[in-house]
Parts: C-alpha cells; structure tokens; sequence
C-alpha cells in the first residue's frame, strides 16, 4: 500500500496542478517544527521563482483548490509562504488499520524483482575473524534482509581470499613440520587422509609463522613461491591438502559469523574465479583493450570528466601474476554466467574505493558484464577506540572478533545481575541476544562511510540511542501484553481509534513512517536510517506508555484500541530489528 508521505503527496499535487503549478511543487515533507505542524509542503516557495509570484499568494491558491476531505484536521498558509499540516485522528488510524491487516505490514514489494549479490565477507582462510571484518559482515547482512523485504533476489556471498601465496606458506610450512605427510609423497597413489593434519587453532599459529620466515628467509620464501606455484598447476597431494585447510576454516568461520547472526548464501572464493582468468584475459587482449604498459596488462578506464587521476587497471603484472583486480574481474564474469544479476553491491573499507572504481569500469567498458547490472560499491569508515585511533585490544593488538562478542556479552550479564535476581543461565542467554544488539546497533546506527568510536560502556547502556534501550522497550511491551493476558485478556486485533491523547496520535505518526523508512533504507542503502526510525518509535512509545493509564483504562473499547497499537508497535518493531540483525529476548 502506498506509504503515509506518498498519499498526501497527491493530494497536493492535484491541487498544485489544478492552480497550473507544477505538480513536483506538491512535495511534502515531515514537520521541521512539530510543535506547530505534523507534516509541511514548501512547493510555494520554489514556486514564486518560477512563477513571479509571491509564495504565500501561491500558497492560498493552492488550499483553496486543495481536497481536505476526511484527511485534514487543519492545513494552514504561513508566510511567507508555507504550508503547515495536521492530519486526523481517523486518517491515521484508518492506515494504521490497512498495515494491522496486512502480513507485510503495507509494505509495497518490488512489482519487477532484481536478482541481487552483496559481497559482504571477504576472509582469508587459515586467519582468525577479527573486528576489521565486523563492520562489512553486519552492514552487509542487514542490506541483504532488507533487499529480501523489498521482494528481491538477494546472494550474500562471503568472497573468501583462499588462493595465492598465502596457500603456498602455509602448505610449506606443514610439509617442514609434517614432512612424512602423504600429500607430499610424490609416488603417492591412495586416498588421502579424511581428517586434518591440523586444528583451526593450529592453523592460524601456522600461517603467521611461516609469512615471517619468508620475510627472513630468501630460500624459504622460493619454497613457498614454487608450493603456490604447484598448487595453482593441479598437484594432486597440494590441492588435497588445501581442500583440507578449507574445510577446518570454512567450519570455523561459520561457527563465529553465526555468533554474529550473519549468513551467507555462497561460500565462494578467489579460487573459484581462477578458471575465468585465461579466456577473459584474452578476450580484453583480442577486443583491444589490454594493452602493455610496462610489461604489465593494463586496461585505460579514464573518462573525460574524471576531476581527479584515475590510473588504468592492472590485469596482470610484468611477471604474468594475476591481482586482486584479476580476481575481482573474473569474479563478475562468474557471477554474470551463473546469477545474471541485475545489480552486484560490494562491502569494504571506503579506502579501497578506487580499485573498485578501476573495476567496475573495466568491467562495464569492455564488456563482462551488461551495461544494465548495476555495479555499486559501499565503503564504510573505521571503527575507532576512544582515543580517535583504530580499535585495539589493551596490548595494542588487534582484536579477534570472536574476544570481543565474549567482551560485550560479558559486559551486560553483569549488568543483568546487578540489576535484578535472575537465573544464571536466563542471564547468560539474555545477554548473549542484548549483547549482540548492542554491538550490532552500536555499528549500524552510524552512518556507514563514517568512522565512529566504538565505546562499549555507551552502547550497553538501556538508556539513549542504544540497541540495549530498544530492546528495553520491546520487552516493556510484551509485559504489558503478557499481563493483560494473565488477568483473562484476550489479545486480537482491535480497532486502533486513538482520540484526544496527543502522545498516542504521536505513537501511531510514527509507527505509521515504516513503510517509508523500510523503502528508503533500501533505496540509499542506509541502515542508520532504519536504527533512527527505531529510536523514534522506542521514544514515542515510552512517552505514551508514561503519559497513559494503559491496563487501567475503565473504557474497554479505549483500552483494546491501546493494546491494538501496541501489538502494532512491536510488530513494526520486531520487523525493524530482523532487519538488522538481531532480535528481542522475552524479559531482560
């Protein structure tokens, strides 16, 4: 159903029309002074430019011709030439009734679905999660729900970096430690092993250990060179070994991107893109775009209007080595022959933005990809300590993600406990589920291409703009409905008709907005925007719950209507926080 903004949109862009304005001119907004309005269209102002009028003339022309019919409690010219709305208690209750009645809550999905891919991980195997990859794997998740909400065909693929050089220390590290090991017995005929020579704990010792002898040791880094080399070449006990350091990585990963509520659709890596590279390097070779620069395979992707340098794209080097920008290239030449998206949306520090940049140029210039595939980067900012600087743990070390989950959970099961008597294990549930909004809410409330500080005491607080506080008021809600129903209530889904209560026709303003947001959202590519419609609801609904008897309302029909917009407020809610990535625990 069409959202709140885009039914009075039309009603004055009739009556803009029917004075022989431009119908644009009948946007309306939200109220910038909300003590004096609910909603305000300022077309007359852009109008008296255009039609050498003065705007409040514009403005008095427009509401004589404006329908205000059942919509209206009071619309109002102001000079200079604003004008001020106020819509009825039924308006908004009759919508709040349409979205009560609806299993997506009014929420218009896409008529055309997209198949959509957000690359979202981007791990290397053999290392440990740490908290550089949080702010990809949450903003990611949530982007991929809420294209899902909006109707559409959505693949979260988690891009692991799981060939190159770093296999060939790794593998050569293993054989110095394990040389007896059948996967580097040449003569070798039978079935390799089924279980790892090695633990994920083993693992991740392993590959830090060999990079730093490669640095020290010409002979070693050779070693590590040629193991590469022969793995990328087809040798049967290598890549049995490597298929190994895969699958103890790959179950790792997937334990601790559970902890985060995060998911991905395919588990795909650099690797698989490697069979891509020889035909789709000769095809930029034959098209004539690749050309030698310097020994190296170059593609030119300025652009006349480029303001500032952008230098070609680098296919392969001087030496025939392929780049992150040779994977990435045959990446979409594997996505487009096995999805055919219609747009493809890519998470990383916004550092990165200019490969990404050369990319997808060269992708749409010469030809991998149709020209109507949307190709999109989202760069976010760093996460920093309170200090300005990157997150570090107290020794100055990076912090493993996992160590810092176990931090915040930790963090609110004492406050749990100071806070009332509760069973150990309830608490410990409770604040695995509020530890995860806070972290989660604490990322995604900020605006992605910004840095923030990541404060932890702040963002477990259950009071201010915090996951723990919506959480709070969720649960606030679900006492109320529980204890209705504990005194032989009975739950349905009641006339929402809230008169005279200006906090409640406040309330429901507000929960009315989440068609909007959810579609924004979507569109900008912003959950920041769905964590502010969250805290305006969590406010609004606070200052209802404060200012009305609610359960002690005498009039029954008063009281269902009450409980109706609350059961509507925590579906709105609950569908929020899905969205982005978390979930309400039952009492905290």
């Amino acid at each position: 159903m069409e959202n709140l903004i885009e039914i009075l949109d039309k009603r004055f862009a009739s009556a803009f029309a029917a004075c022989g304005y431009d119908e644009k001119l009948g946007k309306v907004t939200l109220s910038n002074r909300p003590d004096l309005c609910e909603f305000q269209c300022n077309g007359s102002m852009a109008g008296a430019k255009l039609y050498k009028k003065a705007p409040i003339v514009i403005a008095n022309e427009v509401l004589e011709k404006l329908d205000k019919s059942e919509i209206f409690t009071s619309v109002q010219a102001v000079p200079p030439g604003f004008i001020n709305i106020i819509v009825s208690d039924q308006f908004v209750s009759d919508y709040l009734s349409k979205m009560q009645a609806d299993a997506n809550l009014g929420l218009e999905t896409a008529k055309v679905p997209q198949t959509i891919i957000v690359d979202y991980g981007g791990p290397n195997v053999a290392k440990p999660l740490h908290i550089g990859h949080l702010r990809s794997a949450i903003i990611g998740e949530s982007l991929k729900r809420t294209a899902r909400k909006m109707g559409h065909k959505v693949y979260g693929d988690i891009h692991l970096g799981d060939w190159g050089y770093q296999m060939g220390l790794i593998i050569t590290e293993v054989k110095e430690r394990q040389p007896n090991l059948p996967y580097f017995d040449e003569n070798f005929t039978g079935e390799y092993p089924a279980d790892a020579p090695f633990t994920i704990s083993e693992l991740e010792e392993i590959y830090p250990t060999a990079s730093n002898k490669a640095k020290a040791d010409e002979t070693y880094r050779e070693a590590a060179l040629h193991a590469t080399y022969l793995l990328q070449n087809g040798n049967p006990g290598y890549t049995a070994l490597w298929k190994q350091i895969m699958a103890v990585s790959v179950a790792d990963l997937k334990k601790n991107y559970g902890n985060l509520n995060v998911t991905f659709d395919l588990w795909m890596g650099e690797s698989d893109a490697q069979k891509y590279i020889p035909d789709m390097v000769e095809k930029l070779k034959k098209d004539g775009f690749a050309k030698e620069d310097d020994g190296a395979l170059v593609v030119d992707v300025t652009e006349p209007e480029d303001k500032k340098e952008v230098p070609p794209c680098i296919i392969l080097k001087s030496d025939g080595a392929a780049l992150y920008s040779t994977t990435d290239l045959a990446t979409i030449v594997q996505r487009e022959a096995d999805f055919h998206p219609d747009a493809m949306t890519y998470l990383a520090d916004k550092r990165q933005d200019m490969h990404f940049l050369q990319v997808f140029r060269t992708a749409k210039k010469t030809g991998l990809i149709p020209e109507t595939c949307q190709l999109s980067f989202l760069g976010f900012g760093t996460m920093n300590g309170k200090d300005g600087k990157p997150f570090k743990t107290r020794d100055g070390g990076v912090m493993r993600l996992e160590s810092l989950i176990t931090e915040i959970e930790e963090e609110v099961y004492q406050k749990i406990m100071e806070n009332r008597e509760t069973d150990e294990k309830e608490a410990k549930d409770t604040a695995k589920i509020v530890g995860l909004a806070a972290l989660k809410y604490g990322d995604l409330s900020n605006q992605a291409a910004k840095d923030y500080v990541f404060d932890i005491e702040r963002f477990i607080s259950f009071e201010g703009n915090t996951g723990p506080y919506i959480l709070y008021t969720m649960v606030r809600i679900k006492s109320i409905l529980k204890k209705y129903q504990e005194t032989g209530g009975t739950l349905s889904s009641g006339q929402i008709a809230i008169t005279d209560n200006a906090s409640g026709k406040a309330l429901m303003l507000e929960v009315a907005k989440y068609n909007e947001v959810v579609e924004t959202t979507f569109a900008e590519r912003a959950p920041h925007k769905l964590c502010a419609f969250v805290y305006d609801v969590a406010n609004a609904f606070n200052k209802f719950y404060h200012e009305t008897k609610i359960l002690g309302e005498e009039d029954e029909v008063k009281k269902e209507s009450y409980l109706a917009l609350l059961q509507l407020t925590l579906k709105v809610l609950e569908e929020c926080i899905d969205l982005l990535g978390f979930e309400a625990p039952e009492r905290m």
